[in-house]
């Protein structure tokens, strides 16, 4: 068991206070003590305040989290690209063809997954500000060093959810402050949303700790210095697709002419990628010599890990889905543990491994992230209900495998994370923390700005490449996505990356491109038509 060094969980009066803010919980609890009471001194404050946030970030509500629950980030992320797919299985996984229409890029304004998704990363910027004012509310608590840096978490936590929301849903309502009512605001440019969370990440930097966020201690799972300096290179990175407010009618700005103010410095979009690409190396994290032990149970000791999700059975809340939901029923049984036997990968991404090629052709982290072939546990072979073999086929995946003689076990299986078997919650209670942000993701990002900026990225690309004992391959953009689907296969990195890269609307495996898809209408996803109703100021991507 893990000692207990991260978020002070809430306390009844935290609860309480949080009672206060209409958007994250009831009006009128019962228990209610006033906000005096509950706030008297720094640490009370910091938990009512930021430490209440860290709450929403593993969360265990459908569509909430980073990463963990059901259709939220993460499936809106994987199960739209070429990296994986959840096949209708019968009379599983149709759910009114939900894991489908991802797949096949047939979503709708209407759905309410995609509303839950907008009223979760929505409802998380309010109460970000809330924290903020009650800061300020309290300030006289604070010396003026806690100030800046209790305002400054808060911030960036602010910060990081804008840089979600943009990623997914483009044009979305900036809200800097309290409000009265969020329906009195408008959307605002993406490209506005963009400089804006970039500009509050470099402002508030010098006054985040610059602790290792994943070491356990004070700063366990916090938003540390390091934590926005990985955000601030992947909005870089990305500043080609986040500054096109419409990709139907405005084409990208190239990187080379999107400038930033860094140290005192004007850069381009690259180098600002480098620059803190090169910070966090200067921060001292390395790869681990084992990719393995990134996702072993106790991987909070991790060099590489550089933001991740604290999990702990016995202390906080939060759910792993992935591994219980991708596994066979008889393999978890096996396991001592629930499974739903749904998601796996696409034909596509086991064949980039080298899977059915010839075994010295194939990638030694296939093993370590997907289930395939015979089925193994403790030594014994995994049976179906009739005596043969549970065999994975992850050649014979389908978008529907009802009549398909493999319905229930086409497809590589999710492996990645050590099983924990002392897990609670038939295996989603774990204590293997979920990794969100490594160093091995800075170092592919390192090559691809330095690639794109007309330098070499091969240093980079090599060194992801000899941890896992391949092979050089030449720093190309071309091999350095399909670097990034080898190493970060599993992580919920794939859309976007498909994006950049302008290849997102492509036709792939058993997908085939929308009509018109080719001008990227479906690289953002709608505004939801339940928040369009609710605010009439609010006005779908396309007016952008």
């Amino acid at each position: 068991m893990k000692p207990k060094t991260h978020i002070i969980p809430l306390t009844l009066a935290a609860i309480a206070l949080l009672g206060m803010f209409v958007s994250c919980l009831e009006d009128d609890p019962r228990d209610r003590i006033s906000e005096d009471q509950a706030i008297t001194s720094p640490t009370s404050l910091w938990i009512n305040s930021i430490g209440t946030l860290y709450n929403s970030i593993g969360s265990v509500e459908d569509g909430s989290g980073l990463q963990g629950t059901n259709r939220g980030i993460y499936d809106y992320s994987t199960f739209t690209t070429d990296e994986a797919i959840v096949p209708i299985r019968g009379g599983d996984w149709y759910d009114g063809g939900f894991w489908k229409r991802l797949y096949t890029h047939e979503w709708s304004a209407n759905d309410l997954e995609l509303y839950n998704l907008w009223c979760y990363l929505l409802q998380s910027v309010v109460c970000c500000n809330d924290a903020i004012a009650l800061i300020d509310k309290h300030k006289s608590l604070l010396n003026q060093s806690q100030l800046m840096a209790y305002n400054a978490e808060a911030r960036a936590i602010r910060a990081m959810y804008y840089y979600y929301l943009i990623d997914l849903f483009g044009n979305v309502p900036l809200l800097e402050k309290n409000q009265t009512s969020v329906a009195e605001v408008s959307n605002t440019r993406r490209s506005e949303v963009f400089r804006f969370a970039f500009k509050e990440l470099q402002q508030v930097a010098p006054y985040l700790a610059d602790a290792h966020s994943n070491l356990q201690g004070q700063y366990y799972g916090r938003l540390t210095r390091p934590v926005a300096h990985f955000l601030l290179a992947k909005l870089a990175l990305n500043a080609e697709v986040y500054t096109c407010d419409n990709p139907v009618r405005h084409a990208r700005k190239p990187g080379k002419d999107i400038l930033f103010t860094v140290d005192n410095e004007q850069l381009n979009a690259w180098q600002t990628t480098i620059r803190y690409c090169e910070k966090l190396q200067a921060a001292g994290y390395t790869l681990e010599n084992s990719y393995a032990d990134n996702f072993k149970v106790h991987n909070e000791t991790s060099r590489e890990n550089i933001f991740t999700i604290p999990m702990d059975k016995n202390i906080y809340p939060n759910q792993y889905q992935y591994l219980f939901r991708s596994r066979h029923y008889n393999h978890g049984k096996a396991l001592g543990m629930g499974s739903e036997n749904g998601p796996c990968a696409t034909i596509s991404t086991v064949r980039a491994f080298g899977y059915g090629s010839t075994p010295e052709k194939l990638d030694t982290r296939f093993k370590l992230n997907f289930y395939a072939d015979t089925v193994m546990v403790d030594g014994d072979t995994v049976r179906l209900d009739n005596g043969q073999p549970l065999v994975y086929m992850p050649l014979n995946v389908a978008i529907d495998l009802t009549t398909s003689p493999y319905i229930k076990t086409a497809g590589a299986r999710m492996a990645k994370y050590e099983i924990d078997r002392h897990s609670f919650l038939d295996g989603k209670l774990q204590d293997n923390d979920i990794v969100l942000y490594r160093y091995a993701d800075v170092l592919l990002m390192l090559a691809e700005a330095k690639v794109r900026n007309g330098q070499s990225g091969q240093a980079e690309m090599d060194a992801v490449r000899a941890r896992a004992g391949m092979p050089s391959r030449t720093a190309t953009l071309a091999n350095i996505l399909e670097e990034r689907r080898l190493e970060l296969v599993w992580e919920g990195w794939r859309r976007q990356d498909l994006i950049r890269f302008g290849r997102f609307t492509h036709s792939y495996d058993l997908r085939h491109a929308l009509e018109k898809e080719d001008t990227g209408y479906t690289t953002i996803f709608p505004i939801p038509s339940r928040a369009i109703g609710a605010n009439g100021n609010l006005r779908p991507n396309s007016d952008f």
